[in-house]
């Protein structure tokens, strides 16, 4: 037999650099940045899924070294986290069920959360009779009903249509308001970080570090209609898609160069 050629390596790919960036408790902050930057990646190190190889992560002040049980994430592709064999009910259920939690507190519980996301009347449906909005309405009643600290969600409504997005925009704002949970959002469709944050952090193109944290000085009581008719909201989304731009034609290795220039001429400028 001829020799066969050996698989090519995986070549080792930095995707994210030295990103440093700190959330208050409560707050509603979403990360936005060029595709690839590696926002995802970043999410499933802050959920504890996948171990950073440097640096430290840290809820309240204690490391992350695995899931914490005070995290619910949601993610990009709802049809895949719902088990489409168990009902709404049994799905949403089901981390309070591993938990051990009894019968009676979980079907409150669960009875509550679909409530909170207008689907109340959907438990004994199964998530292949549900729209796609209805579906990752069942994903975030799950999220919900297991009461977390921190929400961490990865692209939620990328896969739905324009006006459902809207819909599950104002649904987790309420539920960010009701329940008083620290939610972390990523997004690729800047008018939604505008929409829904209190602050977007803006990632650079790979290596990643964070290129631009803003504060979204909107009105806290914000609606589809009349908050993005604001001129504020048009100069942020402006703003944010113009950093976005920028982080596309830079990676992070110039960046830092260009951090470590600008350090240089102001050290200079006040020896002189």
């Amino acid at each position: 037999m001829p020799p066969t050629t050996p698989p090519p390596t995986a070549e080792a790919v930095e995707a994210v650099r030295d990103l440093t960036f700190t959330i208050g408790k409560g707050q509603l902050v979403c990360i936005v940045g060029p595709s690839g930057a590696g926002k995802t990646t970043l999410l499933k190190c802050i959920a504890g899924l996948l171990p950073p190889t440097g640096g430290r992560l840290e809820l309240e002040g204690k490391q992350i070294t695995g899931p914490p049980k005070t995290m619910a994430v949601v993610f990009l592709e709802y049809g895949r986290s719902l088990y489409p064999w168990m009902s709404v009910q049994a799905n949403v259920e089901l981390p309070l069920k591993s938990q051990g939690m009894p019968k009676a507190e979980r079907q409150v519980r669960t009875a509550e959360a679909l409530k909170a996301v207008g689907l109340e009347d959907a438990g004994n449906k199964y998530p292949w009779q549900l729209s796609g909005g209805m579906q990752q309405r069942v994903a975030i009643a799950r999220a919900v009903a297991y009461r977390p600290q921190v929400l961490l969600m990865d692209e939620p409504f990328a896969a739905v249509d324009a006006q459902t997005r809207a819909d599950l925009e104002d649904l987790v704002r309420k539920i960010w308001k009701e329940l008083g949970v620290t939610v972390l959002f990523v997004t690729h469709d800047i008018d939604e970080s505008v929409y829904l944050a209190q602050r977007v952090i803006v990632l650079s193109n790979r290596p990643t570090v964070v290129q631009e944290d803003i504060t979204i000085d909107l009105p806290d009581e914000r609606d589809q209609l009349s908050t993005r008719a604001l001129p504020r909201f048009t100069e942020l989304r402006h703003h944010i898609y113009a950093e976005i731009q920028r982080a596309k034609q830079h990676t992070g290795a110039i960046r830092d160069a260009e951090a470590a220039a600008a350090a240089s001429d102001a050290a200079s400028g006040a020896s002189a």
